[in-house]
């Protein structure tokens, strides 16, 4: 942090020379010189004049409210009085510096979410079959992720993730996961590369993940789900819904994850599904009952998202339509 000398004469100058002795002073003619990036503590005449647009907390005396007024429209931080300088100023400036480095935090979430939305795969013209996704964070950055890619000219591969918790630190890790891209030939070798990670960084978040390999070919699949829910569900025309359990741990808690993997044909019409929990938040209940109500929507394909969720929601949708 900087004092800026103040250009004009004040008695209370020398108390506040003791109460900021730690600090940098510098003179107005030095401000270009200066970190623009750290906290400035300045009289509100200088800041009003000088019209520097670096975080300031300003300093007035009692009867020169107006000024503040005008400094607080312009941008400062925060206000001091010079009659009345905080007796522990380094513990207000202190919380001051938390929280404007949160507001800034706030102000790069809308570019950060941007970011993120361009990790997504583009979509890919896939032959026979109709691939959709849906990606909704419940604020500007996403814990859920989707990914897939071509292993070679007959199977791609594909996944759906939710990672622990929300907010910053689950989207770092789905950016990880977006690094991942491509570097691996099958969906056991995925989880197992994943979880080896994660065990191996220590990161002290799980992820919950199903992963799987469509064999266009064949019109087969083969997948594996790491403690996923809901399951990976395939939709029949004129036939209940096959749901795919799995007992697996999620990645992230255990070194000895055990993959179990499950093979599948996809008849013409069949609809495979796997979506995040957050897509149950819309229905009332417990999980089984949520669940239910999720299948019969997709199924009469009218599942709509709500125009604000509490949950992040992804859905990655694979039909097979010759």
């Amino acid at each position: 942090m900087y004092f800026i000398y103040p250009s004009r004469v004040l008695r209370q100058l020398d108390r506040a020379l003791a109460l900021f002795a730690d600090l940098e002073w510098v003179k107005l003619t030095q401000i270009d010189q200066c970190d623009q990036n750290r906290i400035y503590i300045a009289d509100v005449h200088d800041f009003l004049a000088q019209s520097w647009e670096c975080p300031t907390v300003v300093i007035a005396c009692e009867s020169e409210g107006s000024a503040l007024s005008q400094a607080w429209q312009k941008g400062a931080l925060a206000g001091w009085i010079w009659e009345d300088l905080p007796e522990q100023p380094y513990e207000e400036l202190q919380k001051i510096e938390a929280q404007y480095k949160r507001n800034q935090d706030s102000r790069d979430l809308p570019a950060a979410a941007e970011l993120q939305h361009c990790l997504l795969p583009k979509p890919i013209d896939l032959k026979n079959y109709q691939l959709k996704t849906l990606f909704k964070p419940s604020a500007y950055l996403s814990g859920d992720w989707y990914d897939y890619w071509w292993v070679d000219s007959e199977h791609l591969l594909f996944y759906l993730a939710d990672v622990s918790g929300h907010g910053v630190t689950s989207s770092l890790l789905t950016s990880w996961m977006a690094a991942f891209h491509k570097r691996a030939h099958s969906p056991r070798y995925l989880i197992e590369k994943l979880n080896s990670m994660l065990i191996k960084e220590n990161i002290e978040k799980h992820i919950t993940m199903i992963a799987g390999m469509l064999n266009v070919k064949a019109n087969t699949v083969t997948c594996c789900n790491a403690g996923h829910f809901p399951p990976l569900t395939i939709l029949h025309p004129d036939q209940e819904p096959q749901i795919v359990n799995s007992n697996s741990f999620p990645l992230g808690l255990t070194d000895d994850i055990q993959v179990e993997e499950f093979y599948f044909d996809l008849p013409k019409n069949s609809h495979l599904i796997i979506c995040s929990d957050g897509a149950l938040e819309p229905f009332q209940g417990g999980l089984n009952e949520q669940f239910t109500q999720l299948i019969d929507r997709l199924k009469q394909s009218q599942f709509h998202t709500p125009e604000h969720v509490n949950d992040d929601i992804a859905i990655f949708s694979l039909k097979r339509i010759i």
